[in-house]
């Protein structure tokens, strides 16, 4: 069984993100509101996947990113955002990002994205 961190600061994102999960079968999803409650989740607990906003307060899911790779460098990290500046998906890919998902997107996106990167792992 699959068990997928979601880290939004926006609740309805969340929401949608677990819904587009639970269409791929993936019901074991833990949810935080920013990176800080999310890294404390990680270390807690063992997950499969990581599906991150960017802006959000506290800690960054770029902040986030770069503190979780310190501890795992595989897990796939998914950064879904609104920054999507040549210059910040550089800096995310150099920061060990899995893939990226641009806000806004269609579950259909999201969807494949999820089915590339973890499909494997389902």
């Amino acid at each position: 069984m699959m068990k997928v961190l979601v880290v939004d600061d926006s609740r309805t994102m969340r929401v949608i993100i677990m819904k587009t999960l639970a269409q791929l079968g993936i019901k074991d999803v833990v949810e935080a509101g920013d990176g800080k409650i999310a890294l404390d989740l990680f270390k807690s607990a063992k997950f499969d996947a990581v599906l991150s906003d960017w802006n959000m307060p506290v800690m960054t899911g770029l902040e986030f990113l770069k503190e979780l790779r310190q501890i795992n460098k595989t897990i796939p990290f998914i950064m879904i955002t609104t920054e999507a500046e040549r210059g910040n998906v550089i800096t995310a890919i150099q920061a060990g990002v899995t893939d990226y998902v641009v806000k806004p997107f269609s579950q259909d996106v999201l969807r494949k994205k999820l089915e590339q990167r973890i499909s494997s792992l389902v």
